[in-house]
C-alpha cells in the first residue's frame, strides 16, 4: 500500500530565496551582465584585430570566445574572493547567485563571438586601405626601403637569330614589365635571374640580354625551342612508327635495321595466309631508333627508304652496333644546348673579308667558296675569309649577333686606318672574353 508522498519544504533549498530576488537585485544582475559582455566583446574584437594584422587570417571561433570569457571570469573570481576575505563569505554558493554568474558567462560567450565578428570585418576594412594593393605597391615600399632594384624591360625585343621566333603576344606582354630582385645581386647573378624568370614564367626557350653598369637592360632578345622530332631529323630523312619488337636492350639512339618479307602483306610468319605467298626476308631500311611504346618503335630512315614500309604491316628489327652519323649527333647536341648555327655572308665591304677563320670567337662548320662546287667541312684556322664567301659558323646567339655587327660594319678606305685598328681591337677583346667565358665545343669531335 503506497503512503502520502512526502512534501518537500522548498525553503530548504532555497527554492523561497530564488523567487524572492528584488527587482533592485534583478537590475544589478542585468546591469553586471551587460557589463561583462561589454568586456567579452572588446576583448574578442581586439584579439580577432591582433591576430588578422599578425597571420591575415581570421582568427578561430573557439580561441576568440575563450579569450573573451578569460577576462570577465578573473573579475568575478577576484570579486568573490575579495567578498570571501574582508566579509569572512561568499554568495558564490547561493543559487542566485549561481543563476546570475551562468547567465553572465554564456552572455559573454556570444558577446565575445559578436566580437569577433566585429574585430575582424574591422581590421579587414583597415588593412585593405593601408595595404598595398598591387605587387607595384609592393615594390615601391621595397624600394624606398632600399633592399630591392628593380629591371625594367625595353618596350622592343628582338628575335634570336637562329631560334624560332616567339608569338607576338609574349612579346608585347613582356615589352615594358618591371621586375624586383635583390639590390646586392652582382651583375652577373642578376643577368641569370632575369633569364630564369623569363625562361620559367613564360616558356621562353632562350634569353639573350646584356645589361648595363647600373644594372638597367640595354638589349634584349627572346627564341623558342622547337618542339617535337622533327627539328632532330637530318636533312633526306623522315621518322616513321613500324610495329615490330626491337631487342630488349635496344634504347633510343641505336642504329637498327628493319626486316620484312618481299612480296607478302607482312602481316607475320606463323598464318597460313603468309605462309606460300610471302617472299624471303630481306633489310627494307635501316635507320636511328628514336623512341618505343610497346609493339611500336619509332624509327628515323632515308625518305627514299620510307616508301618500301607498309602501313600495319608488322617487321623485324634489329639491332647494330654502329654508332648514329655525326650529322645526327650534331642535331641531338644542338637541340640540348644554347649553340645555334646560322648562315654568315662575307660581302666585299664586310668588316670580316680577310679574317682567318680561327680568329673568330665562333666555330666555322662549313666553309662555300664563292665559285667552288662543294663547301669545305670545318676548314682550317689559318684559311681566311673572301668576298663572295659564305660561312655556316655554330656559336652562342650573343656571339653570333657580334659577328653579324661586325661584318655589317665598312671596312673603311686609306684615311680610317686609325678606326679600323680600333675596331680590330674591339673584336679581339670580344674574341678573347668569349673564349675565356665559355669555349665552343666542336661537337663533331669526340673528346
Amino acid at each position: 500500500m503506497i503512503g502520502p508522498t512526502p512534501m518537500i519544504d522548498l525553503s530548504a533549498i532555497g527554492i523561497e530565496d530564488l523567487q524572492s530576488i528584488s527587482s533592485e537585485t534583478l537590475l544589478d544582475a542585468v546591469i553586471g551582465i551587460i557589463g561583462f559582455s561589454l568586456l567579452a566583446a572588446g576583448t574578442g574584437a581586439i584579439a580577432a584585430i591582433a591576430f588578422r594584422w599578425y597571420s591575415d587570417d581570421e582568427i578561430p571561433d573557439g580561441v576568440a570566445i575563450l579569450l573573451g570569457i578569460s577576462p570577465v571570469a578573473l573579475l568575478m573570481n577576484t570579486q568573490a574572493a575579495l567578498r570571501d576575505a574582508v566579509l569572512g563569505q561568499s554568495e558564490m554558493l547561493e543559487p542566485e547567485a549561481a543563476v546570475i554568474t551562468i547567465a553572465a558567462l554564456v552572455a559573454s560567450g556570444i558577446a565575445a563571438d559578436a566580437g569577433r565578428r566585429t574585430g575582424d570585418y574591422l581590421a579587414r576594412e583597415m588593412f585593405l586601405v593601408t595595404a598595398p594593393r598591387t605587387i607595384n605597391d609592393v615594390g615601391q615600399l621595397l624600394r624606398s626601403a632600399g633592399r630591392v632594384v628593380s629591371v625594367e624591360l625595353p618596350e622592343e625585343i628582338e628575335d634570336v637569330d637562329g631560334y624560332d621566333p616567339v608569338d607576338e603576344a609574349t612579346k608585347a606582354e613582356l615589352a615594358g614589365e618591371t621586375f624586383l630582385f635583390p639590390r646586392r645581386l652582382p651583375a652577373d647573378q642578376l643577368r641569370e635571374r632575369l633569364i630564369d624568370r623569363l625562361e620559367r614564367d613564360h616558356g621562353i626557350g632562350y634569353v639573350e640580354v646584356e645589361l648595363t653598369s647600373k644594372k638597367t637592360v640595354e638589349y634584349l632578345a627572346v627564341g623558342s625551342r622547337p618542339a617535337g622530332i622533327g627539328p632532330t631529323l637530318a636533312p633526306g630523312t623522315v621518322a616513321v612508327a613500324v610495329s615490330g619488337d626491337p631487342a630488349p636492350d635496344a634504347s633510343p639512339g641505336d642504329t637498327v635495321r628493319i626486316w620484312g618479307r618481299d612480296g607478302g602483306d607482312g602481316k607475320g610468319d606463323s598464318g597460313d595466309e603468309n605462309n606460300g605467298t610471302s617472299g624471303p626476308m630481306r633489310r627494307l631500311a635501316e635507320g636511328e631508333l628514336r623512341a618505343t611504346a610497346g609493339d611500336v618503335a619509332t624509327v628515323a630512315v632515308d625518305a627514299d627508304d620510307a616508301a618500301a614500309l607498309e602501313p600495319g604491316a608488322d617487321y623485324r628489327l634489329v639491332t647494330r652496333p654502329d654508332t648514329p652519323g655525326t650529322e645526327r649527333e650534331l642535331v641531338s647536341l644542338l637541340r640540348t644546348a644554347n649553340d645555334t648555327v646560322t648562315t654568315l655572308p662575307i660581302d666585299a665591304d664586310s668588316g670580316l673579308a680577310g679574317e682567318a677563320v680561327g680568329s673568330l670567337p665562333v666555330l666555322v662548320v662549313a666553309l662555300e667558296r664563292a665559285g667552288d662546287g662543294d663547301p669545305v667541312a670545318l676548314p682550317a684556322a689559318d684559311v681566311r675569309l673572301e668576298a663572295g664567301d659564305t660561312a655556316y659558323v655554330l656559336g652562342r646567339p650573343d656571339a653570333l649577333r657580334r659577328i653579324a655587327e661586325t661584318e655589317r660594319t665598312d671596312g673603311g678606305d686609306g684615311d680610317g686606318d686609325d678606326g679600323r685598328d680600333e675596331q680590330g681591337r674591339s673584336r679581339e677583346r670580344e674574341r678573347e672574353r668569349d673564349r675565356t667565358a665559355e669555349p665552343t665545343r666542336d661537337p663533331t669531335r669526340s673528346d
